[in-house]
């Protein structure tokens, strides 16, 4: 039966409200990065920087210490989602495929480390590192962030197993392989959108991950990105084009990769969400 005129036309123009509302901070963000001071201080709004400029990103990547926080907060990131996707893979195989004494409690301290807010440990996470004598290096971030997203990480990631039938692996073992090659060369390749997925998810988490970095590292060239743009600002006043221009380039990482892994990305969520 088909649906009505009204019942077709409302969710699609809910969704292009919606999709306006998100959209139009991000493009006003790139539009005032691009404008001349003059058309930013206008009382007229310029939609389009018809004469744009280059000006205020380089005023950003000229701010102190901007590159050493880019290279700070890429080696952290990207540290933290690799060791996630290692741990979470091998636990994810081992909670699906194998059956053991104390299997629902892990998987159940890990859904309840999952709805933890981390900004209500970020005292005790300080006092640990504090008496570690580590504030200011980037191996604490690197090992609380990977923390942060396994629990997400391996949840996803063993729904996503769970989908691949056991006799493929069956298959493998008797042709010959043992489980660790079968699971390498049979069961790994086919989560390849559930680890784009979660790598997504990491990376974002990771890449704006800002109360615990202002906390453990205060030195100037020992922080990351986030706490940079934060401080931005004080140093360059009323400079919103160099500031636009900063918090442009703050999210221009994370855009290409969603861009890039967006198809596969969406399609790991689902069937992560739905198996097992």
């Amino acid at each position: 039966m088909k649906r009505s005129l009204a019942g077709r036309i409302w969710p699609n123009a809910t969704a292009l409200v919606l999709a306006a509302g998100f959209v139009f901070p991000v493009y006003w963000m790139f539009n005032t990065a691009f404008k001349p001071t003059r058309d930013i201080i206008s009382e007229d709004p310029v939609w389009f920087p018809f004469h744009g400029t280059f000006a205020h990103f380089a005023t950003a990547v000229h701010a102190p210490y901007f590159w050493t926080l880019a290279r700070n907060s890429a080696v952290v990131t990207v540290l933290a989602v690799v060791l996630s996707l290692a741990i979470a893979l091998c636990g994810a195989f081992a909670l699906t495929r194998m059956r053991f004494r104390g299997r629902r409690g892990i998987l159940l301290t890990f859904m309840v480390a999952q709805m933890a807010p981390w900004q209500v440990m970020v005292i005790s996470v300080y006092l640990i590192v504090r008496d570690a004598d580590m504030l200011n290096s980037l191996l604490p971030l690197t090992f609380f962030y990977m923390l942060m997203v396994l629990p997400f990480t391996l949840l996803t990631l063993r729904g996503y197993v769970a989908a691949v039938p056991r006799e493929l692996e069956e298959s493998a073992m008797v042709d010959g392989c043992t489980r660790r090659q079968a699971f390498l060369k049979v069961v790994f390749p086919l989560l390849a959108p559930g680890l784009m997925a979660t790598s997504l998810f990491g990376f974002i988490t990771a890449w704006n991950e800002f109360p615990l970095v202002l906390v453990l590292n205060k030195e100037p060239d020992a922080g990351t990105l986030p706490l940079w743009l934060s401080q931005f600002q004080s140093q360059f006043g009323d400079d919103w084009g160099a500031t636009m221009a900063a918090a442009s380039l703050f999210a221009v990482p994370i855009l290409l990769l969603f861009l890039f892994l967006q198809r596969k990305a969406v399609g790991g969520l689902t069937s992560g969400a739905v198996k097992g």
